[in-house]
């Protein structure tokens, strides 16, 4: 994806067919090619990979683990469906997370880290003028980790990462909603604005009202389990 060179799980790019498979399955899903409740046939993926059932099986199990896939005794696999309230909560904590990465970042960031940012931000500015909602979404996610680079702090990219799978689909419906990626791209050009007069309060107020915003959007057009 343009300005993304990770895999959908965070990880750097690797060649193995079971890194193969959870990018695939997971890109579907966050971009909404793969529904709730679609059947993920071990055979069907096996063919289109050109692989055994094994690697398939262990793919479908990372993204069962990750919270992606549901994955029964007796029962094929299937995307998972998400609940408003487990929404609710990966969102609440997610918006004190960043709070707290934006401290960080005003504190320690040096000038060609605010300039990273900045440059992080010009690709979301990019896809927004086209209206690219995959590429705006990935930018976005390359924004999201620059901040974690910078803040510098492994615990915050560690339970970030953790949470990066089931939080990505969520993004990117977000991300899709009418005017949200106009208002995204304004709020992150505050948040840059605040990183580089590293006023700390500001950009921590700033992140924490980005996530939730998000969350308020993905509550008007709810549609699924609550």
């Amino acid at each position: 994806m343009d300005g993304y060179e990770e895999g959908a799980d965070g990880d750097a790019n690797d060649a193995s067919p079971v890194a193969e498979i959870v990018d695939w399955v997971a890109r579907g899903i966050i971009e909404g090619r793969l529904a709730p409740g679609d059947d993920l046939n071990s055979v069907d993926l096996a063919k289109r990979f050109k692989v055994s059932r094994t690697p398939v099986r262990e793919a479908l199990f990372v993204l069962s683990r990750e919270g992606l896939v549901d994955w029964s005794p007796r029962r094929r696999p299937r995307v998972s469906a998400v609940s408003l309230k487990s929404v609710r909560e990966l969102y609440h904590l997610r918006a004190v997370l960043y709070a707290q990465v934006s401290l960080a970042i005003a504190e320690c960031a040096t000038d060609a880290d605010i300039a990273a940012l900045w440059q992080a931000h010009q690709r979301l500015a990019d896809a927004a003028a086209k209206h690219d909602v995959d590429g705006y979404f990935w930018a976005n996610v390359a924004f999201r980790d620059e901040e974690l680079r910078v803040c510098g702090n492994a615990i915050f990219k560690e339970v970030l990462d953790s949470m990066r799978m089931r939080t990505n689909r969520l993004r990117h419906l977000s991300t899709s909603l009418p005017g949200r990626i106009e208002r995204s791209c304004a709020d992150h050009q505050r948040l840059c604005k605040a990183y580089e007069e590293r006023d700390g309060t500001l950009a921590a107020a700033l992140n924490r009202s980005i996530v939730l915003s998000a969350l308020k959007a993905i509550e008007a057009a709810w549609q699924g389990p609550v």
